[in-house]
């Protein structure tokens, strides 16, 4: 985002080599970001949906090849998108002090689909589900309370642990959508060349300010998210034994 008031201003200082390596992290964080969403929306949907086995399901190895798996993506898809720009920076600029991100309309595509589309439809059918098992696990809790009091109070803790999880999920994806959709409805509409179609600062800022809201929203969710962060900025992860710290 600081980068931008710089493309935004007109004036490009820092290099052709600088400017692609802009470019590349641009569509790296935007990508991370979003699948990171898709693993957290799969890792809900597993954990409502199918919580008794959601111990042998979701497991450390798997959420480690998992986010191995996003990041190598992610890379790929930066690396690949805007590769004829990252091979000739200069390619594209009219001038000396230009920074020109240029990407063709079928590149273009692809990351629509991959970035947005894709990503939506995922969360959107899962979340969905997840929805339905949430309202019909608590008509039945509701209707067994009367009956089955003692379990009454480990069950509702439970239940209400998961469903805040759900409904965190849901302002992460509506974030998305409303931060996600200028910029890419702009892309659409210059690819068929339409007046004043043309891409500006104010929507990609919206799409990487997304990437930014995403930790603010579970920071204001969660407390042992809080105490995460703040382990982090206050360097205690790098302290032994911080690996064993009680954040819960």
């Amino acid at each position: 985002m600081p980068v931008e008031i710089l493309l935004f201003r007109g004036c490009w200082f820092l290099g052709d080599f600088v400017c692609a390596v802009y470019c590349f992290f641009s569509f790296l964080v935007v990508s991370v970001s979003v699948g990171n969403m898709v693993l957290i929306s799969i890792d809900r949907y597993v954990a409502i949906c199918d919580p008794m086995l959601y111990p042998t399901k979701v497991t450390m190895k798997r959420v480690q090849f998992s986010i191995y798996l996003c990041w190598i993506f992610s890379t790929v898809h930066a690396s690949w998108i805007p590769r004829d720009f990252l091979k000739y920076p200069e390619k594209y600029s009219s001038c000396y002090g230009e920074c020109l991100v240029v990407v063709n309309s079928p590149e273009a595509a692809v990351d629509l689909v991959v970035t947005f589309l894709g990503p939506f439809l995922i969360i959107t059918v899962l979340y969905m589900r997840v929805f339905v098992v949430a309202v019909t696990q608590a008509r039945a809790m509701r209707s067994h309370v009367a009956s089955v009091p003692q379990q009454r109070s480990g069950t509702v803790i439970a239940k209400k642990s998961e469903l805040k999880a759900a409904r965190t999920l849901g302002v992460v994806v509506l974030a998305f959508l409303l931060c996600s959709c200028p910029y890419y409805c702009f892309t659409v509409a210059a690819d068929y060349n339409l007046p004043g179609s043309s891409t500006g600062a104010a929507e990609l800022w919206l799409l990487y300010f997304n990437s930014c809201l995403n930790p603010v929203i579970y920071a204001l969710c969660y407390p042992w998210f809080r105490r995460s962060i703040k382990h982090i900025l206050t360097l205690q992860i790098l302290q032994p034994g911080s690996c064993e710290a009680n954040i819960l």
